[in-house]
């Protein structure tokens, strides 16, 4: 049974997850980042009622708070997952930290790829497991971006799994389809359980994973938007295959032309935009992929208006789960950093959505998705 001191505890760890990744959609200032730090604040001094002192520490991607490890949400992981990619193994809190430094780490653990170090303060320090936690110049610690733990994804085993898979298709091998109808099976069953589908995004450490975090990526957008449209069962099932497969055509195309720096030549963009249709070809060839899979694939770049490609007969009929990719491509492609800029903020990516929402993207599929993470906003 728990008592008030572990709920307290879990509440502060699930509070802090959700006021990072509300930065993260929307910005420091926003008015539930206050609520939500007054309200960290609040259950850090039930937690500490009697002691001097709270310790996090991240061990094996476990989220550790005074030797209570949290499990059983999703919002434990994703704060474990945060601070390893920041490096940072132990976090102490200590009695007296203020509102301003609740804001401020909070704004830190946001910058997923921030160039600076964060910085140990009075009342919060920071540091690596075993790292002696010091208040000084000569010992304080800071932990630099650079030092970030390898490998910390919240769905690594999923990524890792999905990337085995890969490997195999880019080989020309036959598609194992129940790898991938398990790997969706496991995503469902994490966005149903969690009401932000955010905290289920993987971040893109490095541009050679960047096709299997955003193909999970884009899996978990689409469900989110397709049960938000009440649909489940089987159907809500292949929208994720077709999802994870929707840009299996790339995986055909040389990894000189995929990596080449600047912009393409006219004939290798030529090459590049026949993926859809050597995507569709792969699929239709391997037997138990669904139907809906194999013609998002061929879809995925056609845009709302059919001003991508590939060129279809004017009478097309665009299925809705590629206009569901449609969307979700667009979102997880602006909020990712890339090489060439920065990810963006929240209010941007919503603003360009509803700019080129009825030419490029559904604009009843861009408002629904839209009005998803409002209502997280509401919500948090």
């Amino acid at each position: 049974m728990k008592t008030d001191r572990d709920r307290a505890i879990h509440d502060f760890a699930r509070e802090l997850a959700t006021a990072i990744s509300t930065v993260s959609l929307y910005s420091a200032e926003h008015a539930q980042v206050e609520r939500l730090c007054r309200s960290i604040l609040a259950n850090i001094q039930k937690v500490m009622a009697g002691k001097d002192d709270i310790s996090l520490v991240v061990i094996d991607n476990e989220l550790i708070v005074d030797g209570i490890p949290l499990r059983g949400s999703l919002h434990f992981g994703r704060l474990a997952q945060l601070l390893a990619l920041r490096g940072i193994g132990h976090v102490k809190l200590i009695r007296g930290v203020g509102l301003e430094e609740i804001r401020d780490m909070v704004e830190h653990l946001s910058k997923r790829n921030a160039e600076h170090a964060v910085h140990s303060t009075a009342g919060i320090r920071y540091g690596k497991v075993g790292v002696r936690f010091s208040y000084n110049d000569e010992e304080s610690s800071e932990v630099s971006p650079g030092e970030a733990v390898a490998g910390a994804s919240l769905f690594d085993g999923e990524i890792s799994k999905y990337r085995e898979i890969c490997r195999g298709i880019r080989k020309h091998k036959t598609l194992k389809v129940a790898g991938i109808m398990e790997i969706v099976s496991g995503f469902i069953a994490t966005v149903k359980s969690e009401a932000d589908p955010l905290l289920a995004l993987a971040p893109v450490r490095s541009s050679d994973e960047y096709t299997f975090t955003h193909s999970a990526n884009i899996c978990i957008l689409n469900l989110a938007q397709a049960m938000a449209l009440g649909i489940d069962g089987p159907v809500l099932h292949d929208i994720g295959i077709a999802a994870m497969l929707h840009d299996v055509g790339k995986f055909f195309i040389p990894e000189e032309v995929l990596n080449k720096p600047g912009r393409l030549d006219e004939k290798d963009w030529n090459f590049v935009k026949q993926h859809p249709l050597w995507g569709a070809q792969y699929l239709l060839d391997t037997p138990g992929v669904p139907s809906l899979a194999i013609i998002t694939a061929y879809e995925h770049h056609l845009k709302y208006d059919f001003s991508g490609y590939p060129v279809v007969p004017a009478s097309w009929q665009q299925n809705l789960c590629t206009q569901m990719t449609t969307v979700s491509d667009f979102f997880d492609a602006l909020r990712t950093k890339r090489p060439y800029r920065d990810a963006l903020e929240m209010e941007k990516i919503s603003a360009l959505m509803l700019e080129i929402a009825g030419t490029e993207l559904n604009p009843i599929l861009t408002k629904n998705f839209l009005k998803i993470f409002n209502r997280i906003s509401e919500m948090a």
